[in-house]
């Protein structure tokens, strides 16, 4: 079981503070070293204090500009409040903008929305009808705005105010702050590609697929980069973890090969723990934001797969716009899906890794008997709490999810096209 919040800071100052504990009784302060002293140093910071958290805090720093364009975009109206602290309030102008922009948004959203439908009605061909049904379900995700945006933003600043706390005691216990190498420069990158890919993606559907008029793409704009965003957003957060996991575990492998004492065992337990609860968390204050994302992508690339094979069934591979556009709408929610499993699935194989390699390393033989308890306690945490990112348990988010989408994708399109060929054929008509 996971610690609580604050038996984190409890263990490590515990930890710390026993282990300077026999400078005291010996009466060496005088000649205490100066590793000793940065240690003791350390040792008096606290994680609640919001002016230390932003003194450590480089994560949001780092990706301070895709909490910005979340906010510009009215999905995520939290904001840095005060020194460390990242709240979400109903009253502040974060979320008086986010609903204004909502409202404006909506009623271009409805006009537009009102016009495809209107040309849904007017289709009577099963496979036109599919096919523009793709136009309205990427309407679909601006409706959904207030229950996985605003509804779960409170969650979503704990979770990221708890960054900054992980990064004290981080900093407490390895002597070292936390650093993301080339974190912001790759947000960056990544923020514009997905304004771009936006952009370009909703052209070339206008150009391909027949029926998506120029006009139409601006109540489409803003939920296409959303979506980009949520996929970027989940890929930070997940390298983030990796990067933490990674330092910590040369920092434990570094400070055991030094000093294999209990105290430090006991530390770097705490200090695991505390990234581990920060992994789930990050499942759980996203719980329904990637739930309803990954079902918007099931049916986006069900509905685009049958749509291209279709046509190739009906025309043979001649290769149309239709079929390009579909392909590329395929394309390009699958893409987003592999990297949102892919980057989840590569981030908890590296929270357990490093560490268990350094405990199973360790001579048990050569320590003491409180350091052999220590190891047992730590590997017996790492057993109780797999590295796991769990959306509040309704999906686990690895590459199972990619297999279990496939399978689920493969069964309804058998289906569509067992549909498909029970259709009566059209009459054809020939010339005289």
């Amino acid at each position: 079981m996971i610690a609580d919040e604050h038996l984190f800071d409890e263990g490590i100052t515990n930890a710390l503070h026993n282990d300077m504990k026999h400078l005291y009784t010996n009466k060496v302060v005088f000649e205490m070293s100066q590793k000793d002293y940065e240690r003791e140093q350390r040792n008096l910071l606290s994680s609640q204090d919001g002016d230390t958290c932003e003194i450590h805090d480089q994560f949001y720093r780092d990706h301070k500009l895709l909490l910005v364009l979340f906010r510009a975009l009215a999905v995520m109206p939290i904001t840095r409040s005060r020194p460390g602290t990242i709240t979400f309030s109903w009253r502040s102008r974060a979320t008086a903008y986010a609903i204004c922009f909502y409202i404006a948004a909506t009623i271009v959203v409805l006009i537009v929305g009102y016009e495809r439908i209107m040309i849904l009605r007017s289709i009577k061909k099963f496979d036109d009808y599919i096919y523009a049904i793709l136009f309205v379900v990427f309407l679909v995700p601006h409706f959904w705005i207030p229950f996985v945006g605003w509804g779960v933003a409170h969650q979503v600043a704990i979770y990221k105010t708890n960054w900054g706390k992980f990064q004290v005691r981080y900093y407490r216990v390895t002597g070292e702050d936390l650093k993301f190498p080339n974190l912001k420069n790759l947000i960056v990158i990544i923020s514009v590609g997905c304004l771009l890919l936006a952009v370009c993606f909703l052209l070339s559907l206008c150009a391909l697929l027949d029926g998506f008029m120029l006009r139409h793409t601006s109540a489409y704009y803003h939920i296409i980069t959303m979506i980009n965003m949520n996929c970027a957003l989940w890929y930070i957060n997940c390298k983030g973890i990796k990067i933490a996991s990674q330092s910590l575990s040369e920092c434990f492998r570094r400070d055991v090969h030094l000093e294999c004492t209990a105290k430090l065992i006991s530390s770097y337990r705490y200090l695991w723990l505390n990234l581990s609860e920060l992994l789930q968390s990050l499942g759980n204050a996203y719980a329904r934001t990637y739930s309803t994302y990954c079902l918007f992508m099931f049916f986006n690339i069900t509905i685009a797969v049958y749509g291209a094979l279709s046509e190739i069934v009906d025309h043979g591979f001649g290769f149309s716009f239709k079929e390009i556009g579909l392909i590329v709408d395929a394309a390009y929610c699958s893409t987003l899906l592999f990297i949102f499993a892919d980057c989840s699935h590569k981030s908890t194989l590296k929270v357990a890794a490093g560490v268990q390699d350094t405990l199973l390393s360790i001579d048990v033989l050569s320590v003491d008997r409180p350091t052999q308890k220590e190891i047992d306690h730590f590997i017996q945490a790492i057993e109780m709490n797999p590295a796991v990112v769990s959306l509040k348990g309704y999906a686990h988010v690895n590459r199972e999810l990619l297999t279990s989408a496939i399978s689920m994708i493969a069964i309804y399109l058998i289906v569509l096209l067992q549909f498909k060929i029970s259709l009566p054929k059209e009459p054809q008509i020939t010339g005289t």
